[in-house]
C-alpha cells in the first residue's frame, strides 16, 4: 500500500493503527517532510517503510553547517575542527531569521565525500557551509564558504589565518567571525532572490524579503512599496512574525522620516503591529527590537530597552537589536554608550542596505556628545548614500554651526528645509516624543547659530 501525501490528516484516515503505536506528533514529525511511505507488515501492527525523503523547504533561509574537514596530518585537530563546526550551528542557531539544521544531522556527512545539492535535498536546506582546517608549524589557516544549494553557486567565502598559542581562544574568534559574516551574507541572498521573481508569484518569506529591500531604498515612494509587500507577506501567511514586524518599522518611517502619514496615529498602529508580532513568537528577537523601536518612539526608554534587552537575550549578535540599543541610550541621555552599541550593531551588519540610517544616528550620538567635528564627517557620509536623506542636513547644520562654519552651516539648513518642510516643522518647531526637552534645546542652539530664525 502507497502513501503519497504529506498531509498527516490522510495517513491518520487511512492508517490509524500508526497513530495508536507512535502517538499523533510523532506522526507528524514523520509525515510531514516525506513524500512515499509503504507499509511493511510486521509482527504485531504494521509500520511504515519510508521509500523517499524531501523535505520541504522552511519559509525562512535554512542552512546546514557540514562537518569541517582536518586536511592537516594531527589527528588532534579533528576535535578542534569539529568544536568550530559545532560552535557556529550554536551561534547561528540564535538568529531568529535563520532555520538551522541541528548537529546530530549535519554531522552524518562527516567523513563522506558529499555533493552539497544532494545535501540540501535531503536536510531541506536553501544553503549549506562548508569548510576546512589546515595546521603547519604554530599557524592554523580555517576556509569557509557558503553555497547556495540547488544552484551550487558561492554566496560568501573567507580564510582566517591565525596563531594557535591560545586554541580556544582562536576557534571563539574564528567561530565568531564566521557566524558574524553569514547571517548577512544570507540576508543579501535572499533579498536578491526575491527581487528576481515576479510579486504576484512571492511567498510570505518572499514578500517580507521584498518590503525589506523597498524599505532599504529610503526614499517616500519605496517606504509605501514596502508597506504593500508587508501586508502581502500578512495575507498570505497571518502566522509569520516578520510581516508585521516590517510593517511596523514601515509606517514608523512613512511617519517620522517621510511626513506621508501621520505620526501619533502610526505610532498607535505600529504598536499594534509589534505587539502582534511578539504574541506569535515570543521568542523571535526580532519581534522585540521591533517592539522596542515603537516603544522609543512613544518615548518610553525603559519600556524600550527592556525588550531589547529580551531580544539580545534570545540573540546575542542581532544587529538591529544593537542598533536600537544604541538609538535608545542615545534618546535617553547617555550618547557615549549609544554610540559604542550603534558601532556593534554596523560591525555585526557591515553590508546592511540600510547602514545609512545607522550612521545617521551616529551623527545623533556625536551631536549630543558635542563633537561636532566628527558629526559633520558623519553626516556626510549619510549624505554620500542618501542624497535626499530629510534629516541629515538639520544635524549637519546644527553641527556647523557650533563650530563656526556659517557658511556651510547656511547652505546645510537652507537644504533641510527645502527636502521636507513638514519634517523641519515636526522637529524643529515642534518636538518629537523620543526627544528630551534639553537635547531638543541643544539642537535649536545649533540651528540658530547656523542662521535659523524662530
Amino acid at each position: 500500500m502507497l502513501v503519497s501525501n504529506t498531509v498527516y490528516d490522510q495517513v491518520r484516515d487511512r492508517l490509524p493503527f500508526v497513530f495508536e503505536d507512535l502517538g499523533e506528533q510523532r506522526v507528524k514529525n514523520i509525515v510531514r517532510p516525506v513524500r512515499v511511505f509503504r507499509v511493511v507488515p510486521r509482527s504485531g501492527s504494521p509500520s511504515l517503510e519510508v521509500l523517499s525523503e524531501a523535505p520541504g523547504l522552511p519559509n525562512k533561509p535554512s542552512v546546514a553547517v557540514l562537518p569541517f574537514t582536518n586536511m592537516s596530518t594531527d589527528p588532534e585537530q579533528e576535535f578542534f575542527a569539529d568544536g568550530i563546526a559545532e560552535d557556529i550551528i550554536t551561534a547561528m542557531s540564535r538568529y531568529p531569521s535563520l532555520f538551522v539544521i541541528a548537529r546530530n544531522s549535519s554531522f552524518t556527512y562527516k567523513g563522506r565525500a558529499v555533493d552539497v545539492k544532494q545535501v540540501g535535498r535531503e536536510l531541506g536546506v536553501r544553503y549549506v557551509l562548508e569548510g576546512s582546517l589546515r595546521k603547519s608549524g604554530n599557524r592554523i589557516r580555517v576556509t569557509a564558504q557558503l553555497i547556495e544549494a540547488e544552484s551550487g553557486n558561492h554566496v560568501w567565502a573567507e580564510r582566517y589565518d591565525r596563531d594557535v598559542s591560545d586554541i580556544f581562544a582562536v576557534q571563539d574568534e574564528i567561530t565568531e567571525a564566521v557566524t558574524i559574516a553569514i547571517a548577512p551574507a544570507i540576508a543579501d541572498a535572499e533579498r536578491q532572490r526575491a527581487m528576481r521573481r515576479p510579486p504576484g508569484s512571492l511567498d510570505a518569506w518572499g514578500a517580507y524579503q521584498r518590503g525589506l529591500w523597498h524599505l532599504s531604498r529610503f526614499t517616500a515612494e519605496d517606504t509605501e512599496l514596502a508597506q504593500k509587500f508587508f501586508q502581502q507577506s500578512i495575507a498570505l501567511d497571518p502566522s509569520f512574525a516578520g510581516g508585521y514586524g516590517g510593517l511596523a518599522a514601515a509606517q514608523l518611517q512613512a511617519a517620522n522620516t517621510f511626513m506621508t502619514r501621520d505620526l501619533p496615529d502610526m505610532i498607535e498602529a505600529a504598536e499594534g503591529y509589534a505587539r502582534r508580532a511578539v504574541a506569535l513568537d515570543a521568542a523571535d528577537a526580532e519581534a522585540h527590537t521591533c517592539l522596542g523601536r515603537v516603544l522609543l518612539h512613544r518615548g518610553n526608554y525603559e519600556g524600550a530597552r527592556v525588550e531589547i534587552e529580551r531580544a539580545l537575550a534570545i540573540s546575542p549578535n542581532l544587529a538591529s537589536a544593537h542598533g536600537m540599543l544604541g538609538s535608545t541610550l542615545i534618546f535617553s541621555g547617555h550618547p557615549k554608550e549609544g554610540l559604542a552599541a550603534l558601532e556593534r550593531g554596523i560591525r555585526l551588519d557591515p553590508r546592511d542596505p540600510r547602514s545609512g540610517v545607522s550612521v545617521n544616528q551616529v551623527v545623533l550620538s556625536l551631536y549630543f556628545a558635542r563633537d561636532y567635528e566628527a558629526a559633520i564627517k558623519a553626516a556626510k557620509w549619510v549624505i554620500h548614500s542618501y542624497p535626499d536623506h530629510p534629516l541629515v542636513y538639520r544635524w549637519l547644520a546644527a553641527a556647523l554651526g557650533q563650530v563656526g562654519r556659517i557658511e556651510e552651516a547656511r547652505e546645510a539648513l537652507t537644504k533641510a528645509v527645502a527636502i521636507s518642510p513638514a519634517s523641519f516643522d515636526l522637529y524643529v518647531r515642534r518636538r518629537v516624543p523620543w526627544h528630551r526637552a534639553k537635547d531638543h534645546a541643544h539642537t535649536l542652539d545649533g540651528l540658530r547659530k547656523a542662521g535659523w530664525q524662530d
